[in-house]
């Protein structure tokens, strides 16, 4: 079996250039912004390169593609921000069904302080009408967080998974985020512990996706600064555990590395990993 793997690359010249970029670089499947980060920016269709993105990804054996919504989403924001927030979802989720897009990887926000029942309500509130108002073939999927935000741990985001009570409601695990939260996974045994504990509070069949980055900072830093494959200080062996082991062959890896020459996941990453399989 073909494992899926591949990275986050750039839209710039759309969609379609992203299908190109990491063919190129060799990998099998993509994660992208639906639209620029660094603002409130929806989505705008364009029909022909709709139906040139289909046809590419379909020719060139892409068959995992997600989004990545923008790092401004905050859905427990009770005001301007979380409705924002909301809106910019329920068009990205309406976008990923038209193009066959598995669906939205989120980074769910912060309290902005103390944790609340008002603020986890609102949380969850936004949550369940973005999933009532968007298609059922788009997943919500949450990233866990490696800093003090919504979803550091996997107790938070099993209740919040449990609480929103949607099938439509996945998970990213990001081993750079996990390794900053204080997760080991770096042995056999612990990464089978970790997994078993995951498997009873989410279920392993709620992984839709891992994103593979080493890390900048020590463990338990509380810090979420990747680094590239490799070169950090999670080291080999645990990608090679994760890449071999047998629960997770099916579920695609995607990396978000800064890149040996600086501009992002590339080659290279991909080959390092590859080199482990």
């Amino acid at each position: 079996m073909t494992i899926k793997l591949g990275a986050h690359v750039s839209i710039a010249g759309g969609y379609t250039k992203a299908v190109r970029k990491i063919h190129n670089i060799g990998g099998n499947c993509l994660q992208m912004f639906a639209s620029s980060p660094r603002g409130w920016n929806f989505v705008k269709l364009d029909e022909v390169q709709n139906i040139e993105f289909k046809e590419l990804k379909t020719k060139l054996l892409i068959s995992s593609v997600f989004f990545h919504a923008s790092y401004l989403i905050n859905l427990a924001d009770e005001g301007k921000i979380g409705h924002l927030s909301k809106l910019s979802l329920i068009k990205e989720l309406e976008t990923a069904s038209k193009l066959d897009i598995i669906g939205s990887i989120i980074h769910l926000g912060s309290f902005k302080g103390n944790k609340t029942n008002e603020k986890y309500q609102t949380l969850i509130n936004h949550i369940k009408e973005i999933l009532d108002k968007t298609p059922t073939d788009s997943l919500f999927i949450i990233e866990n967080a490696g800093n003090k935000k919504i979803g550091q741990s996997i107790e938070e985001i099993a209740m919040i998974v449990g609480d929103v009570d949607n099938d439509r409601v996945k998970v990213c695990l990001d081993t750079c985020h996990l390794f900053s939260a204080g997760y080991d996974i770096q042995s056999d045994k612990k990464l089978d512990v970790f997994l078993h504990d995951f498997d009873q509070q989410i279920g392993l069949n709620n992984i839709a996706v891992w994103h593979l980055n080493d890390s900048k900072d020590p463990y338990k830093s509380f810090r979420d600064r990747h680094e590239n494959i490799g070169t950090g200080t999670i080291g080999l062996d645990t990608f090679r555990l994760l890449l071999n082991h047998e629960k997770l062959k099916k579920i695609p890896f995607i990396i978000e590395t800064p890149g040996f020459d600086g501009n992002g996941p590339d080659k290279r990453n991909l080959d390092i990993l590859k080199g482990l399989i």
